[in-house]
């Protein structure tokens, strides 16, 4: 390029939104492929490129290229892990038109970049800059207000759809600072469109102002003291790292590797045949004739192309971070999503049509197809239930309703019994794919971020793919949508079969219908093929029919945010931590089994002498003869089946009132439980590494909390001796220490901020002991040299309150009579009336609308909550009260886990994150990193509130590192 040259840089990815949202839909009418957003993009492109080289109306370019967002995350998502985090994803009608798009560039013989790990403002900000000093001109095509940091001499940005030129006049105009202000004003204004923060409450106006009298943002941040609006100069003082990580985030990056020179931009008559043929093959009738006869080509003689279905169908900003979706289409969200109910309800599942994949060129087909809709839902069918273990027998897959197959992978023959065989074909079972050759066509698509996978239950299948090296994205989860909008105490699960009954009335065939039962069950690798064909194709039929139901509820129910930001983006970091696993010594598990087997003995020989005879403790309906039938024990209720009951409640009632024997049957309970379901387990569930892989669940509770299964490590006890013994037996591996992070009263302070209790605010923010100020308000007694006993009533009340506690429940806690307890509970409503208006004012909405949110939105429901039994309607009145509280403090921590491998990865730490257990992350640390990783967990876990809440009590995490978990707790 020299002197005099004019190059054109088209901004191909807002071009494409442009032409998709200037058109009403459109498909062809060959086969309904939707085409309009490729319409519009050819019609503005042809009518750019020949106004373009009319000298009358500008400078004809001699350079010219078009320029995407590449779809993969870039620099800028390293600095800042909520980068684009909110950012909506294409309509669903769009993305299989991205690759056509590309492919009509090419037609065009103009030049298509784009680079992976950088956008394509990056991309053009580093053609700009190569072009002038080079000498040449430049017009950025394009509205963005990004770039608009590099318009200047000789650069300007042109609005096509206005035919407007953007020049430094004309920014200063718009923004009030010239162009090369523009950094600065977007670091203080931010991007809600990008999830830049800026500094909370500047405008683009009172940037503007802020920078005519400061200069530049760093003179402004250095002076804000100087500033006179007191909530202003507060924000700005508050905010100056958030500022500075901004403007980071708005500057374009001037010096990014190119893979085409800038000399190769040298535009040229397109090839009108090829031009044409596209044309044709899209069936675009009157822009074909035009081009033709401005071409001087014979449409008539062209043949329609045969364009490649397998053609990258990239869009912009479709990363991991913002997977692919429908949240933005043309009808309304509610119109959408009755829509695909009704549209559900009208197409029957047909299992004959589905299809069984033996041969490479028919998955090729099928991956072809994908590409084509840019949807897969995806299955996997396995020998265990524990992705761990789980061994691949074969795969499913569909890409538009009705139309699924089976990929059959090690199968054996009928009576082989649970023997797998890895990748070979076993005689009589036909023919199969080897696991290798599945695995390496499949992975370009599975971890393509053009395509969305969709599936049930996700973390599963992507546990059992990441152990093959392929890491699932981008993805939806069926489960977890259905979560978001309908958790429930008492609505049906989020199973595929139970969706599909309730959603499609539809009952797909269940596992013990292929598999049998007893003792004819069998491996579902000895199966008839075409029966798991049957079972598994309909799985993925069925997974894909619910996402088409279930997702446009999303935005219909504005409940895309909780989705997006709380729910999808833990499936990968879940999904590593159980595969890492946490280390576990056997030794120690297996003294304490003998200990713990020796206490349950003497207890029991303690208890047989306090009943006056032998007897099974164990059996419920000898303990009640005992208990209530032989001694007569106050509160003795039988059963419908005419025995006493024994539950645990009764018990440690009876032993808080001073009863002996429960007492001992209390202990004895506990000692065995731990014995049987920790110190005795645990072992079973280790592999040959000494480590344990629990399994989180996401979708089980009503609140949002996770739980953990096979084996539960979230209900070792920790208040108990015996409970922290058994915590000594996870270990750190050799070289390592495990880092416990410990939210600190996280649900005191969330009431404290939702109730808006002066006086916990006030200690919380000036982190004074919460107990004993509680206890100083209530009593009248001093802090200092408060009596411990005080405190300790004081501490049982504040924890008791958050979940509903009675004055029945504290008096046994606090061992002291009923009467005084309730006036304990009267005295805390008294002192803190802020409580038991935000209870009232809990219980009233739950009431109006059957569910409570919390402060990110999750929504919990309590339809019971009107019923008419009063002690079912009191129950669900108490966990409506709690649910916001404890609903908040797990939606905090999961943002935690969401953000903290990011975090950990940009500080080049490695430290691993094993467990999450209520308030509590566990990692494993090198020795040599403890002090540098601590800061990090804590800053991250403090600060995971920001930006969308903003507490008005500060969040404090405790972190220790030790050689065991007991010690670091």
């Amino acid at each position: 390029m020299q002197k005099g040259d004019h190059l054109f840089l088209v901004d191909g990815s807002a071009y494409i939104f442009r032409a998709y949202h200037a058109l009403p839909p459109l498909t062809r009418k060959s086969d309904g492929m939707p085409v309009g957003a490729v319409s519009g993009f050819c019609n503005m492109l042809w009518k750019l490129v020949e106004e373009s080289r009319d000298t009358s109306v500008g400078v004809a370019p001699t350079h010219f290229a078009v320029i995407f967002d590449h779809s993969s995350t870039t620099f800028r998502n390293a600095l800042y892990d909520g980068y684009k985090a909110n950012r909506p994803a294409p309509p669903e009608d769009l993305r299989p038109q991205f690759g056509l798009i590309r492919e009509a560039v090419r037609a065009f013989d103009l030049p298509c970049i784009e680079k992976e790990g950088f956008e394509a403002d990056d991309l053009i900000a580093t053609y700009a800059r190569l072009a002038r000093e080079a000498g040449g001109d430049v017009t950025i095509v394009s509205s963005d207000k990004d770039l608009m940091q590099l318009v200047g001499p000789g650069v300007i940005l042109y609005d096509q759809m206005k035919d407007k030129r953007l020049g430094p006049e004309e920014v200063r105009e718009k923004f009030g600072v010239y162009p090369e202000k523009m950094i600065d004003l977007q670091a203080l204004v931010g991007d809600s469109s990008d999830n830049v923060p800026g500094i909370p409450g500047i405008g683009p106006k009172t940037a503007a102002d802020l920078l005519e009298t400061f200069g530049t943002l760093e003179a402004l941040l250095e002076r804000a003291d100087e500033i006179k609006q007191a909530k202003r100069r507060e924000s700005i003082l508050a905010n100056v790292d958030q500022a500075r990580l901004s403007k980071r985030l708005v500057t374009l990056d001037q010096h990014t590797p190119l893979d085409v020179p800038l000399d190769d931009l040298f535009i040229h008559e397109p090839d009108g045949e090829k031009l044409v043929a596209f044309l044709k093959a899209m069936e675009f009738t009157t822009l074909t004739r035009r081009v033709a006869a401005k071409l001087g080509t014979d449409a008539a003689d062209v043949a329609p192309a045969k364009v490649d279905a397998k053609a990258p169908a990239r869009g912009p900003d479709l990363d991991p971070a913002a997977p692919a979706g429908d949240t933005q289409l043309a009808m309304s969200p509610k119109a959408l999503a009755a829509e695909r109910l009704a549209q559900a309800a009208s197409q029957p599942v047909d299992r004959s049509a589905y299809v069984t994949i033996r041969d490479e060129a028919t998955l090729e087909r099928w991956i072809a197809r994908a590409y084509e809709t840019g949807i897969l839902a995806f299955d996997t069918e396995t020998t265990s239930l524990d992705a761990m273990k789980a061994d691949l027998v074969g795969l499913s897959v569909a890409v538009s309703p009705g139309e699924a197959a089976y990929v059959p992978i090690a199968h054996v023959g009928e009576g082989a019994g649970d023997l797998l065989s890895g990748d070979e074909a076993k005689e009589g079972v036909g023919a199969q794919i080897p696991l290798g050759r599945v695995l390496d066509l499949l992975k370009p698509v599975l971890t393509d971020p053009a395509i969305l996978k969709v599936g049930q239950n996700v973390k599963y299948d992507y546990l059992v793919m990441l152990r093959h090296g392929i890491a699932l994205q981008p993805f939806d989860d069926t489960m977890l949508i259905s979560y978001v909008l309908d958790a429930s105490s008492s609505l049906e699960g989020h199973g595929m079969d139970e969706l599909s009954e309730r959603l499609l009335g539809h009952k797909p065939i269940s596992y013990r219908e292929l598999v049998g039962t007893g003792k004819a069950a069998k491996a579902i690798a000895a199966c008839p093929i075409d029966k798991v064909t049957e079972y598994a194709a309909e799985d993925a039929d069925v997974t894909l029919r619910l996402w088409r139901v279930l997702k446009p509820r999303l935005a219909a129910e504005g409940m895309i945010s909780v989705y997006e930001r709380l729910e999808r983006p833990l499936v990968p970091v879940l999904a590593r931590m159980e595969e890492r696993g946490i280390r576990a010594d056997r030794q120690i598990l297996s003294r304490l089994s003998g200990r713990f087997a020796l206490k349950a003995a003497g207890l029991e020989a303690d208890i047989h002498i306090l009943a006056g005879e032998p007897f099974n403790i164990g059996s419920p309906k000898q303990l009640g003869e005992i208990l209530f039938g032989k001694l007569g024990l106050p509160g003795g209720k039988k059963t419908k089946t005419g025995q006493w009951a024994t539950d645990a409640k009764l018990l440690e009632d009876l032993a808080a009132q001073g009863h002996d024997l429960p007492r001992r049957i209390v202990d004895w309970r506990q000692i065995t439980k731990l014995k049987g379901t920790y110190t005795d387990a645990l072992p079973v569930y280790m592999d040959e590494a000494d480590r344990i892989h629990t399994s989180y669940s996401l979708a089980s509770t009503t609140t949002g909390r996770l739980s953990s299964s096979e084996p539960n490590l979230q209900n070792i006890p920790v208040r108990t001796q015996e409970g922290r013994e058994i915590r000594t037996a996870f270990v750190a591996a050799g070289g390592h220490k495990l880092l416990s992070a410990d939210y600190s009263q996280i649900e005191l302070r969330l009431l404290a901020h939702m109730a808006e209790i002066p006086q916990l605010v006030e200690a919380f923010q000036a982190g004074q002991d919460i107990h004993a100020t509680t206890a100083s308000e209530m009593f009248g007694v001093p802090v200092e040299g408060m009596p411990a006993d005080v405190r300790r009533r004081a501490k049982a009340i504040n924890f008791g309150i958050v979940y509903g506690i009675s004055a029945f429940g504290l008096a046994a806690q606090l061992a002291i009579p009923q009467g005084e307890a309730a006036s304990y509970i009267k005295r805390y409503f008294e002192r803190f009336p802020g409580i038991r208006d935000f209870m009232d004012r809990t219980k009233s909405f739950a009431k109006e609308t059957g569910y409570v949110e919390t402060l990110f939105g999750r929504r919990a429901h309590y339809p019971d909550i009107r019923s008419s039994n009063p002690q079912v309607r009191a129950a669900v009145e108490r966990a409506a009260i709690n649910a916001p509280i404890q609903g908040t403090a797990a939606d905090i921590i999961r943002r935690a886990m969401i953000r903290m491998e990011d975090a950990l990865r940009a500080e080049r730490l490695s430290a691993r994150m094993l467990l999450q257990v209520h308030d509590e992350l566990v990692f494993e640390v090198p020795d040599e990193e403890i002090e540098a990783t601590i800061p990090v967990v804590k800053r991250v876990m403090e600060g995971a509130a920001d930006p969308v809440v903003e507490l008005v009590v500060p969040l404090v995490v405790d972190a220790r590192a030790a050689g065991n978990w007991d010690e670091a707790h």
